[in-house]
């Protein structure tokens, strides 16, 4: 990868101001049928890049055009094709793996895989894999002992390959003429449709680290038929572009994991690595703010010059403070690839959450999850942002707030504010919702309630993601802990009359003096150093003041608290729990302010000399 500096300034402003016209992701602006200045400006930057392009296959190129159907009992498919192996390949799964479905499209609710048969054959190895897939009934006459050893190159060339099921069972036969291997199973496949009377399959190939150029077909592929013709490139879509990138990284490691997916003619599509890309941003990562990654691919399907190279472009921002995160801040982090800490919630408590959600856009499910489990991790539920869940408590529970409009609302949900509300019951149930400010200003509420099977003595819960990160990023004060007493706030919380609330905060403060801290608003104000005033405040007992204050101040500053609000009908109590920065512990409680309002309890957070994450 290399960063480009030949783009005149004019081209940079005029782009930028396209682009925010459009507020798009990907080459439709910036199209072959763009205008003619705009192109020979790419036909520029693409000569330049093309200075340094050798003839190296593109690794982890996938040609997944020939998705084939119409398989049915009785019929025979064969196709041929050239298998290009990367000449630098030292691994025997280098390959291609065929991949046999039932009669359903990827991604469907019901769409089931009978198993993959790869051309290289491991007998110890994962050569051929799936739950109807029987590996004894595989052979070959070139076999490998481990991933690592040499003559995965004799895999390539004019492959032929044959699925015939004519006698009632499957053959798959896939030979170059050099090698052949053979899977052959008498016995019919177990019929995975929905449809008893519907014995189709289907059928896809999946190469890595090698590339596949078709020469025929006996069955046409789902989609038609695509000439063995190059073909140039149409439009293209980056993935993986970070949301923020932290001020001072290089370029090179901020987009190192971006990948664009080239739309070509004949609908074929392929992904390509990011050395495969030419990038600039607009304006530059020098200063703080939001900005515009251009990308320029300039090659035809077969990796030859284009006649006319595409971009594409993403928006990320640059910042000067990455807040506390779960996932990948690019949302390359797969289904439960990064969870939170397990956070407790009490008989009759309910624990209050606050993060920005980033999603990357593929589906309804790319968003954040909570888990629902013991303190051992045995899960109670999981539940998902999009009226989706499952576990053995799952089952019980009424779901509400399912959106009229899943387009515009998982939209909405990248850069999301959200409100997590978990509460134990104390019965056996749980209740989760999610309030969820979305960056199109409309409020998406999700609600499961009563979720059973649970322990209320042994109650948790965590959050994890799933092509997505949610960052914990919701600050009240200014950083530098300028903020002066009174001089910012949160929002109001709700404290149900014979509840329990509970949020937690990350605390920073200056360290001057022992008020620099957080301070929890009630009817009247209660702070965090054992002090507080207000006309309730003289009936409550404070405990908890610290035998040494000098540690305990200097312990605060980046405190985790865990801060629990009680409406007892007429009183309320306060508790803190302040894990320091020394790993100590430290509890501060506030028992029978009084006399209050059951019915109109809430709280807020305030700062003096400090700033709080919400966490």
């Amino acid at each position: 990868m290399k960063l480009f500096n030949k783009i005149a300034t004019a081209f940079c402003a005029a782009a930028l101001g396209m682009m925010m016209l459009t507020s798009c992701e990907g080459g439709d602006l910036f199209s072959i049928n763009a205008p003619d200045w705009l192109s020979s400006k790419a036909d520029s930057i693409a000569a330049e890049k093309a200075k340094n392009q050798g003839g190296d296959v593109i690794e982890g190129m996938e040609e997944d055009v020939y998705t084939v159907g119409a398989t049915d009992l009785g019929q025979k498919w064969i196709t041929q094709f050239n298998l290009n192996i990367n000449p630098a390949a030292t691994n025997t799964y280098k390959n291609f793996a065929l991949i046999i479905t039932n009669d359903e499209d990827r991604g469907a609710a019901n769409y089931k895989e009978y198993g993959a048969i790869r051309y290289d054959y491991q007998p110890s190895g994962n050569s051929e894999w799936g739950d109807y897939i029987d590996r004894s009934l595989a052979t070959s006459d070139l076999e490998f002992g481990s991933d690592t050893d040499s003559g995965v190159d004799r895999l390539g060339g004019k492959v032929t390959l044959t699925i015939d099921r004519t006698s009632g069972g499957l053959e798959v036969t896939i030979t170059n003429g050099n090698v052949t291997k053979v899977y052959k199973q008498t016995s019919p496949l177990t019929n995975l449709n929905a449809d008893a009377s519907n014995t189709t399959i289907r059928a896809f190939l999946v190469p890595e680290g090698s590339f596949i150029n078709f020469l025929g077909s006996t069955i046409e592929p789902i989609g038609g038929f695509t000439s063995r013709e190059d073909k140039q490139p149409l439009s293209m879509t980056l993935n993986g572009v970070p949301k923020k990138v932290l001020q001072g990284t290089s370029f090179e490691d901020a987009f190192a994991n971006v990948t664009a997916t080239i739309q070509f003619e004949q609908e074929v599509s392929a992904t390509v690595k990011a050395s495969d890309l030419t990038f600039q941003t607009v304006p530059n990562m020098h200063s703080l703010g939001k900005k515009t990654l251009v990308a320029v691919y300039a090659k035809t399907y077969k990796g030859e010059a284009a006649n006319t190279p595409i971009i594409g472009t993403a928006e990320f921002e640059v910042v000067d403070k990455m807040y506390t995160s779960i996932g990948a801040t690019d949302n390359s982090t797969a289904f439960w690839g990064a969870h939170s800490d397990n956070i407790k919630v009490a008989p009759g408590e309910t624990f209050v959450t606050n993060f920005t959600n980033y999603t990357s856009g593929q589906n309804n499910w790319n968003n954040f999850c909570v888990v629902l489990c013991k303190a051992d991790n045995t899960e109670y539920a999981v539940v998902r942002a999009d009226n989706y869940g499952w576990g053995d408590g799952y089952g019980a529970c009424s779901t509400s707030g399912g959106q009229s409009d899943w387009g515009a609302w998982l939209k909405a949900m990248d850069g999301a504010k959200v409100t997590t509300y978990v509460t134990n019951n104390g019965n056996g149930t749980a209740d989760v919702k999610a309030v969820m400010l979305g960056t199109d200003g409309n409020t998406y509420v999700q609600e499961y309630n009563g979720i059973n099977t649970v322990d209320p003595n042994d109650f948790y819960f965590r959050f994890t993601v799933d092509g997505s990160h949610i960052e914990f990023d919701n600050v009240i004060g200014a950083d530098d802990n300028s903020t002066g007493f009174w001089g910012a706030h949160s929002e109001m919380i709700n404290v149900p009359v014979g509840k329990t609330v509970s949020t937690r905060i990350k605390n920073f403060t200056n360290g001057v003096s022992n008020w620099n801290n957080f301070c929890v608003v009630l009817t009247r104000q209660e702070r965090a150093d054992n002090y507080g005033w207000g006309d309730c405040y003289g009936a409550c007992t404070p405990s908890g003041g610290q035998a040494d204050w000098g540690a305990w101040l200097k312990a605060m500053d980046e405190a985790m608290v865990t801060v629990s609000v009680t409406n007892n009908g007429g009183s309320i109590d306060v508790k803190c729990i302040m894990v320091g920065n020394d790993g100590n512990t430290y509890y501060q409680d506030y028992i029978g302010i009084s006399p209050t309002d059951g019915n109109d309890v809430y709280f807020r957070f305030t700062v003096d000399g400090s700033h709080l994450i919400f966490e």
